[in-house]
């Protein structure tokens, strides 16, 4: 084994040496498409690499046999010593075909420099060729460019020609249009002048026409030139100036033809007239539009459009006229209500929307022209039809004499109006939606209310003043049928009963206020501009501040009548100092009378002063809501309304303080009289009996008290804020003057002292609920001045250490000691005020 592969390895390096031996030839084609050093470096050694690895295998396998480790008997081998390792190193060279590839290496460094100069000799010979080249072809394109050039030159010059050429056709073309139409005009003219000719005759006399212009068949054909000759007859009578003779004679004979075309004009349009209405009577479409079309060429139809509007049935049929009456206001005699107008105005309108759209429909397939058609008959409706009806529905009344109430008075009127408005505006917005052309249709509309628009805010004035007045005198009759049937009731109980009859009514002020929405309403809708609209709403507003201020005033007044009767009833019936029994006891029962009717008064009058203060938040909240935003687009408007209102108050919070001030002058002589009968001398001067005192409030104060807790009721619930305050501040000081003024006419012992601070409590307790700090104050003032009563002589000095305010009240408290006298009480406190003076 080992021999064969050694014959195979010498056999292999055999070959190999003389491979090497041999020139080494290297190509220029090698270098030439995609080059790969790689694959020329392969090329060259392959030749003796394969040799190289198949000698390395051998002598790997042969080694690891015989000299690399040795086999033993048993089967296992024997490592190599290290000088067998070594001696096969120094015998074989590891790479023992580097001298044939280094050989080979050089050979071919040296056929690649020779293959370099080879190479750089052609590059030369090229570098020289591209340079003949180069030059050659320079040469050719400078001929070449100046070839273009003239070729640039020569279609130049072709393109001049040909603009030129195409100039003198389209000259020719023109010139030769224009002979054309020359020839075209010139042979109508012609035609023209025949035709004129014929014309030209003797006046009215058409019998030698051309069968052109009788001939129904070529009727349209005959309209046309008609015309032709009559604008060309007129034109030429207007370019004659008859300076001679002979065109005064030609004049005149224009003169002739034109007279006789124009009644030839007349009589075919007659004619056609006369066909469109045959075939109108028949629905012939297809005719209609075909006249239409012709006669559109007379005064552009004008007289056919109008003639078809006024031949429409609900221009012409009276029973259409009356049936709309019917419809609108009811038979004849009756009384039509806005409600049923209303209504009335709906049906109606809608039925003539749908006669016009059924008309549209019949115009936009006959006439050329069917906007300016649409238009005349919109205009026709509005002007005739609908003017006809409001004629009859709206009669403008007079301010001088109005209408009166038990017909409607002027509120109906208004009402009717501001009904036939709206309706008649939404029909102008229907109409506008099936067509009208450029008919303003709007503005139509507003004129035909423009005489019922002018003066109308007097008219709204003069309508809630006579709503009012009605009101008013119905009040009134009402109240004097509850005195008639009350005619056996006392004088007093009568002028109560009639007065609660008179009282003022939130109800009735609802209803002004609501009489000026709905005036309100209608001033909106018929006012279009927002400054117009802001005056009118400001004078409505104004009349019902007027309404109200008299109502509540009124109301007011008569409250205060009541008070006053009252007091009259009082004064009349004061107790004398000397009569008999029987006399005082009438007189006593007479003065309770008088004192239940001023009791009466009070709480009729408070009620008034009540409702006046509701009736004054319901016409403030109306102006809020409804008003102010209406008079917001001018300047001041708003200011000067709020400033009107204010004023026009002003008269009711007069009569309304007036009143109060009674009030208070009824209660408290109610007060004084209850405690001139109830208050008696021991209840402050009790004998010393050795009996405890009585801490009871007095008879004269329960009843004083009892009687203002029961009257001031009606005077909490109606009063509120401000004006609440100062009259409870008010009757609460001429309560605190008059209790004094009372007391200055009794002496006191201590326990009549204790009695009177028991009173003063009562008192005081009371008007606490007065939520009046001045006039508590002066009550806590009365309980120490009352202790003048109860303290020992020589202890009243320092009683008022504190309060020296009161010493002038207190002087006057002293005097009515029951011992004043006797304790030589004056000049103990000359020298007590001298001494603290």
């Amino acid at each position: 084994m080992k021999e064969s592969r050694d014959g195979i390895k010498s056999d292999r390096r055999a070959k190999n040496s003389s491979v090497s031996s041999l020139p080494l030839i290297l190509d220029i084609d090698d270098f030439k498409g995609e080059f790969s050093f790689d694959a020329l470096f392969g090329n060259l050694v392959n030749d003796l690499l394969p040799s190289f690895q198949e000698d390395e295998t051998d002598s790997s396998e042969g080694h690891s046999n015989i000299s690399g480790t040795d086999s033993l008997p048993n089967g296992h081998m024997r490592a190599p010593s290290d000088a067998t390792r070594f001696a096969q190193g120094v015998s074989d060279p590891l790479f023992p075909e580097v001298d044939k590839i280094l050989s080979l290496f050089k050979d071919s460094c040296k056929e690649l420099v020779d293959l370099q100069t080879q190479i750089d000799g052609k590059l030369l010979n090229l570098k020289k060729d591209v340079s003949v080249q180069d030059s050659k072809h320079r040469k050719t394109l400078t001929e070449l460019e100046k070839g273009v050039d003239g070729l640039f030159g020569s279609f130049a010059r072709l393109d001049s020609r040909i603009s030129s050429v195409g100039q003198t056709a389209a000259k020719i073309g023109d010139h030769l249009q224009s002979a054309d139409a020359q020839r075209e005009t010139a042979s109508q003219s012609i035609e023209l002048i025949k035709y004129l000719m014929e014309f030209n005759s003797s006046p009215g006399d058409l019998m030698e026409l051309s069968p052109l212009f009788s001939d129904d068949s070529r009727v349209a054909e005959a309209a046309k030139i008609a015309q032709k000759l009559r604008a060309f007859a007129e034109e030429d009578i207007g370019r004659t100036v008859p300076s001679v003779m002979g065109n005064a004679a030609a004049s005149r004979g224009l003169e002739v033809a034109v007279a006789n075309l124009q009644e030839y004009c007349n009589e075919l349009e007659n004619r056609l007239l006369a066909r469109f209405d045959a075939a109108s009577q028949r629905r012939d479409l297809s005719t209609m539009a075909e006249c239409a079309k012709i006669l559109s060429q007379f005064n552009r139809g004008t007289s056919a459009m109008q003639h078809y509007v006024a031949t429409r049935p609900m221009f012409i049929d009276v029973e259409v006229m009356n049936a709309d009456t019917r419809l609108v206001l009811g038979d004849e005699g009756s009384q039509a209500s806005p409600s049923n107008v209303s209504r009335g105005l709906s049906s109606l309108y809608k039925e003539i929307t749908d006669t016009v759209r059924k008309e549209a429909a019949t115009i936009m397939a006959v006439f050329p022209s069917p906007n300016e058609v649409m238009s005349i008959l919109v205009q026709r409706v509005l002007e005739q039809r609908i003017t006809a009806l409001l004629d009859k529905l709206l009669v403008k009344p007079s301010l001088v004499n109005l209408p009166p109430m038990e017909e409607g008075g002027l509120l109906l009127y208004l009402r009717m109006l501001a009904v036939a408005y709206e309706k008649t505006q939404d029909l102008a917005k229907d109409l506008r939606a099936v067509g009208c052309g450029d008919l303003d249709v709007e503005g139509l509309t507003e004129s035909l209310f423009s005489a019922h628009k002018d003066g109308y805010p007097e008219h709204e004035q003069a309508s809630l003043k006579q709503l009012y007045q009605a009101k008013m005198a119905e009040l009134r009759a009402e109240s004097q049928q509850t005195s008639e049937s009350s005619g056996t009731i006392g004088r007093s109980k009568g002028a109560a009963v009639a007065s609660s009859n008179q009282q003022i009514s939130v109800t009735v002020v609802t209803e002004f206020v609501r009489w000026n929405e709905e005036a309100i309403t209608r001033c909106t809708l018929f006012s279009s501009q927002p400054a117009t609209l802001a005056a009118n709403v400001k004078s409505v507003f104004t009349s019902l501040l007027g309404q109200v201020s008299k109502y509540i005033t009124e109301g007011l007044e008569r409250a205060r009548d009541s008070l006053t009767e009252a007091a009259s009833l009082r004064e009349r019936f004061v107790l004398g100092t000397s009569m008999s029994r029987r006399v005082a006891a009438a007189a006593a029962s007479a003065a309770e009378a008088a004192a239940a009717a001023g009791e009466s008064s009070f709480r009729s009058f408070m009620v008034a002063v009540q409702r006046c203060g509701s009736s004054v938040a319901i016409v403030q909240q109306y102006f809020s809501n409804s008003i102010s935003r209406l008079l917001l687009p001018v300047d001041g408007a708003h200011a000067a309304s709020c400033e009107e209102m204010a004023t026009a108050m002003s008269s009711a919070e007069g009569a309304a303080y007036k009143g109060l001030q009674q009030c208070i002058e009824t209660v408290m002589a109610e007060v004084e009289r209850l405690l001139s009968s109830e208050q008696k001398a021991t209840d402050y001067r009790s004998p010393e009996d050795g009996f405890a005192p009585d801490h009871r409030p007095t008879n004269a104060c329960t009843r004083v008290v009892a009687y203002l807790s029961r009257i001031l009721e009606s005077a909490f619930s109606a009063l509120e804020g401000l004006n609440k305050q100062a009259f409870l501040t008010e009757l609460g000081n001429r309560l605190h003057k008059g209790l004094l003024t009372h007391w200055q006419k009794f002496t006191f012992n201590p326990s009549g002292g204790l009695r009177l601070k028991r009173d003063i409590t009562e008192y005081g307790e009371f008007v606490r609920s007065f939520n009046a700090p001045s006039v508590d104050e002066k009550f806590e003032l009365l309980g120490i001045m009352a202790n003048v009563f109860i303290v020992a002589p020589e202890s009243l000095s320092t009683l008022f250490e504190g309060t020296p305010s009161i010493r002038k009240d207190a002087q006057r408290f002293i005097e009515l000691r029951d011992d004043y006298k006797s304790a030589k009480l004056a000049s103990r406190l000359s020298s007590l005020w001298a001494s603290s003076g």
